[in-house]
């Protein structure tokens, strides 16, 4: 967070003083929000903790005393709430950059098919494996795999201008990718036992009920954020006036290159943690700029937050509503995102 702050501090230097405190005190805002939303997450659940039982939960979390009962549920549910924000934070991001990449409003994080690459990955392993290791790193390696399919086959657009042309050239092919990874996955759905095919289909739709709260998406989130902190100056400019990118001294090819492969990354590891959740690297980006403004520098940061605390929000929803029998929360993201979507399209219309 500290190296995070200070690449922040930097990218914000060059605003007007007022800019600068309105920033931040957004920044701060979603960040105590996020803070709350977990603490609530923790509490909330087919046995609820009181206030008192949440703090006597932290202290025997803190002192490493005897678990209690509020220690131990404390202690599952922070957990899950943790790697929802960073699922969601990591796809919220990932959306940011894959509309800058793509000078595209309606790009989101699976446009180009990683999350297809993916799945076909994790699916397999479910298929022939048991163990959960071996599905989030085939997952993993899967979503990495066609990344870099689609890096090489998409290079030379990459090196020069992402004009109209080519970005439909390069949306073409990742279409085309994902839909060779669709057959791959269909074929996998209907040879799959019955056993399996309960877990298959919830890993499809988004579930957060297996996820297991790990090091790596928080590592992959820190390094990307602190990489679009950094360059949101350049990535203004790239999304804005990308054909005068270079006279400005901006060095566009490796700017695109480092967005795509940072997009990339944040999907994998949000994939391989909780599988295809849709619509928040959509609908939250668009949220953020209608009420915050087209400036990168705080809408990269300012996104990511909010990503986290939309995740953690439909994540309690999902435990909560049918307590206690648990949704997948790809299902509440996809019935809050649809009608958010078709409003954020009649603003632009009227726009």
């Amino acid at each position: 967070m500290t190296m995070i702050s200070s690449v922040l501090s930097g990218s914000l230097s060059g605003s007007r003083p007022g800019a600068r405190q309105r920033a931040w005190s957004i920044l701060s805002g979603l960040t105590l929000l996020a803070l709350l939303c977990i603490l609530g997450a923790g509490a909330i659940g087919s046995v609820s903790l009181s206030p008192s039982d949440l703090l006597s939960g932290l202290g025997d979390m803190l002192r490493g005393a005897p678990a209690s009962l509020a220690a131990t549920l404390l202690q599952l549910r922070l957990a899950r709430a943790l790697t929802a924000f960073v699922t969601g934070g990591a796809l919220a991001l990932a959306g940011v950059m894959m509309q800058a990449l793509l000078r595209n409003p309606l790009a989101d994080p699976y446009v180009l098919g990683v999350s297809g690459g993916a799945a076909v990955g994790a699916l397999a392993a479910m298929l022939f494996f048991t163990a959960v290791w071996i599905i989030d790193i085939a997952a993993f390696a899967g979503a990495i795999s066609v990344a870099l399919l689609l890096f090489l086959l998409a290079y030379r657009d990459l090196r020069g201008g992402v004009t109209e042309g080519n970005a439909s050239l390069l949306l073409l092919t990742g279409v085309i990718v994902a839909s060779g990874c669709g057959a791959l996955v269909t074929l996998m759905l209907s040879i799959a036992p019955d056993s399996r095919l309960r877990g298959m289909v919830f890993w499809l739709i988004g579930d957060l009920s297996g996820a297991q709260l790990r090091w790596l998406p928080f590592l992959v989130l820190v390094a990307a954020s602190a990489f679009a902190l950094r360059a949101a100056r350049a990535v203004n400019v790239l999304a804005l006036h990308a054909d005068v990118a270079a006279t400005l001294g901006i060095r566009a090819a490796s700017l695109r290159q480092g967005l795509f492969l940072c997009a990339a990354m944040l999907t994998a590891s949000a994939v391989s943690t909780a599988g295809s959740i849709g619509f928040v690297g959509l609908i939250v980006p668009h949220a953020c700029r209608f009420a915050l403004g087209s400036d990168h520098r705080l809408l990269l940061p300012s996104a990511t937050l909010a990503g986290g605390i939309f995740l953690v929000l439909a994540d309690t929803v999902a435990r909560c509503a049918l307590a206690p029998q648990q949704l997948p929360v790809g299902v509440i993201t996809a019935l809050i995102g649809v009608p958010v979507f078709l409003i954020q399209l009649h603003h632009i219309r009227r726009r």
